[in-house]
């Protein structure tokens, strides 16, 4: 029986873009990859726009996908795009939670696509954000649980990972 590897779990209050004890931080993305506002706007700011222009190359991709990119001038080795929302006419045939453009399956998924990305890149700590629950509206406990238990799963399944913080 293989032994699982601890994933140490912790909560920063703080902005995403000023987190330099990380390898990677995570965009709260929409499928189109823009970066307009919220997470998005402040990892732009201070990255720079090669890391939206680099994001919307590989896009658009599907809700619960994320894409990996450089950090720009930000202190991190990649920035991890998650999808947790759309805009497209595509994204609305998606159940979402009402009220909500997103929903915990999407967030779920996108989470362990996140930290499959990162592992492959030799990423041993993230940063997340609580994903949709600014401008995607999805309750902040919500997201909290589905992250987690993605978190989780990941570890379960993949016990020789490089991410060793979330």
């Amino acid at each position: 029986m293989p032994t699982i590897r601890a994933v140490r779990i912790g909560v920063v209050v703080g902005d995403i873009a000023h987190q330099a004890d990380v390898d990677a931080v995570v965009n709260a993305a929409n499928t189109e990859l823009w970066m307009g506002s919220g997470v998005a706007g402040a990892l732009k700011r201070r990255g720079g726009d090669e890391i939206e222009r680099e994001a919307v190359g590989k896009g658009p991709i599907a809700l619960g996908d994320a894409v990996l990119t450089a950090a720009g001038r930000l202190p991190n080795r990649h920035v991890l795009h998650a999808a947790a929302m759309g805009y497209r006419a595509e994204d609305d045939t998606i159940p979402k939670r009402p009220g909500s453009r997103s929903s915990a399956a999407i967030i779920h998924a996108a989470t362990l696509r996140c930290l499959a990305l990162a592992d492959e890149a030799g990423d041993a700590s993230v940063a997340f954000p609580a994903l949709a629950t600014g401008v995607g509206g999805f309750p902040l406990e919500e997201c909290a649980a589905a992250m987690v238990g993605a978190v989780r799963e990941y570890a379960r399944a993949h016990p020789e990972s490089a991410v060793r913080a979330v």
